[in-house]
């Protein structure tokens, strides 16, 4: 097994450096460029009559260089744990993202924990009660739950209460260290938001997953020893059919990071989501660049975790 680790974070090695090639080109194409809104932010002083020079902006962004050149000194950078600096504010990125990270990893969290919640058991309890009232009834809401779009909720979720009872959730950030509290009333709603649409899915795998264990040899032979219920299920067929869910769960991970952009805008969490969506109405490549670079790393580290469950949950699964 150490073997084995030791091997895929070797990997990690030439994979980042792949992926560093990608974004840094990938961001470059966006259409648009950041010089023409720099000029268009210094519009008003060509109208007073002051010459801008694009040049001079070009070298002071160092986009004057060729594109590997760019790349080497940004790749340099990196590797002495530097990702730059915005190219509007000149603030380091890896400082923002030091203050960001941990909302969107909140968020996060809060949202796996949320979906999980609803998803196991209510899967469980659909497969091990097929056809009944209560399946057609998990069933329709995981359904519902992977059908409704995440913004439409968060947006009925603030319009409806402030016109019925004029109250809204609070648009403010207060830090976890600030107040623990009031932090978790803030974050709870737009949690319990990203955790019920990415239920769906779980919920349905969770299901088919106990319904394939159920009918298995051993778990009859479990039936057939008289042992109850609750054991069969929770000693004998969840372990086993966890193991696809936690793909599903991992998948979700990464997504949760980087691409609760949506949510972090409603509520006005200041998350790395939010910044991305700054940084690419801003054109600011070196902030794009530092936070793909930070999502991939999370989730290459994610699958490698991930695999390391498997050989936990399935003790077939051997890795060497």
């Amino acid at each position: 097994m150490s073997a084995y680790i030791l091997r895929r974070l070797l990997l990690l090695i030439p994979t980042l450096f792949l992926v560093t090639i990608i974004v840094f080109l990938m961001v470059r194409l966006i259409p648009g460029d950041v010089i023409d809104l720099i000029m268009e932010e210094h519009m008003f002083e060509t109208k007073r009559g002051r010459e801008v020079n694009i040049e001079a902006i070009e070298r002071r962004l160092g986009l004057d260089l060729p594109i590997h050149v760019q790349y080497g000194r940004w790749i340099a950078d990196v590797f002495r744990g530097d990702l730059g600096e915005s190219m509007w504010t000149n603030r380091p990125v890896t400082e923002e993202l030091r203050n960001r990270l941990p909302v969107s990893l909140e968020l996060g969290l809060l949202g796996i924990i949320v979906g999980l919640i609803i998803a196991v058991p209510v899967g469980i309890y659909s497969a091990i009660r097929q056809d009944t009232v209560g399946d057609y009834l998990g069933r329709s809401f995981a359904i519902l739950c992977i059908a409704v779009p995440n913004f439409w909720v968060a947006t009925m979720v603030i319009v409806f209460p402030s016109i019925w009872w004029q109250w809204t959730p609070s648009l403010e950030y207060i830090p976890l260290v600030e107040n623990p509290i009031e932090n978790f009333k803030q974050f709870i709603i737009p949690a319990a938001i990203l955790g019920m649409v990415l239920s769906g899915y779980t919920m349905r795998m969770t299901r088919t997953m106990m319904l394939e264990v159920l009918r298995q040899d051993y778990i009859r032979t479990a039936w057939s020893k008289g042992l109850r219920e609750r054991v069969v299920i929770v000693r004998h067929a969840l372990k086993n059919a966890l193991i696809p869910v936690v793909s599903i769960a991992a998948l979700q991970i990464p997504v949760l990071i980087g691409g609760s952009v949506i949510i972090e805008q409603i509520f006005s969490l200041p998350g790395m989501g939010r910044y991305f969506l700054e940084a690419i109405a801003d054109r600011d490549y070196t902030i794009v660049s530092g936070i793909n670079l930070v999502v991939a790393s999370v989730v290459l580290l994610n699958n490698l975790m991930t695999d390391m469950t498997y050989a936990y949950l399935d003790p077939r699964v051997q890795y060497r």
